[in-house]
């Protein structure tokens, strides 16, 4: 995996534009590992490895059990991906990591609370679609074939934890927050590593992954260029909760602006 550490802002947008079609993460520590909440939850929590499936599967019974009480249209639960993607969503740990394919969006979610150095990973969407990159221990499972969308596909290639693959996309239909970020999932095949070290198992012979660590002393003028693009909590969380979010930038930029100007 290649790094860069940007010395400005510009230079975010100048080596963006170079990875056309990639998907993007922000994450607001340069030091957390690329890695599912699951993964976290799990590696904290549940000591004993080989319960992971088990309690995986039970968590997503559980939520299919009771979340149709909540939901105008529960036939949606019967969907692996969806079912998971609206688990993500209000807040469940899920092996799915949420990217999005804008650059920018990633870059907000990345500094918006940061205190120190902040990091947004680039993945190279483009090969795993077009199947230039393929896992070395099992090429033939290619991104088709482990499709999470069709029936049983979940079950084959993803909770049984054996297979070190990653499949990127959304799922056949999209909720408002999911449209609103430009947002696209990563699904590892296996929970225990992070995807740094799955993409090591993969042949290619593109750069798979770039890590753009964005220093705090860029910061502030990172977020003013993302603030006049309205790439804000409001404009990312549609709905009340999202306005409520995005006070805190608006004191940060807006209130520090006037104070200037006065």
């Amino acid at each position: 995996m290649q790094t860069t550490e940007l010395a400005n802002w510009n230079q975010f947008m100048e080596l963006t534009t170079q990875l056309d079609g990639w998907a993007f993460r922000g994450q607001q520590n340069a030091q957390w590992r690329l890695e599912s909440s699951l993964s976290r939850y799990m590696r904290d929590f549940v000591g004993d490895r080989s319960q992971w499936r088990a309690r995986e599967e039970r968590a997503i019974r559980v939520f299919r059990r009771k979340a149709h009480n909540f939901l105008a249209h529960p036939n949606i639960l019967a969907d692996d991906l969806r079912c998971l993607a609206l688990m993500q969503h209000h807040g469940a740990p899920t092996r799915l990591l949420d990217f999005t394919k804008s650059p920018f969006v990633a870059a907000f979610f990345a500094l918006e609370r940061a205190t120190g150095d902040a990091v947004v990973y680039a993945l190279n969407t483009p090969a795993l679609w077009n199947n230039r990159a393929r896992p070395k221990a099992d090429p033939v499972l290619t991104r088709d074939v482990i499709d999470p969308r069709v029936p049983g596909h979940f079950e084959r290639y993803f909770f049984c934890n054996t297979h070190e693959v990653l499949w990127s996309g959304e799922p056949t239909e999209m909720d408002d927050r999911l449209v609103a970020q430009s947002g696209t999932f990563v699904v590892p095949g296996v929970i225990d590593k992070p995807l740094q070290s799955i993409l090591d198992g993969y042949e290619s012979n593109e750069e798979l992954l770039h890590q753009i660590v964005l220093p705090a002393r860029i910061r502030m003028d990172a977020m003013k260029w993302l603030y006049r693009m309205n790439i804000t909590n409001a404009s990312l969380f549609p709905g009340l909760d999202g306005l409520a979010r995005s006070i805190g930038v608006e004191l940060e930029i807006v209130w520090s602006g006037m104070m200037q100007a006065q």
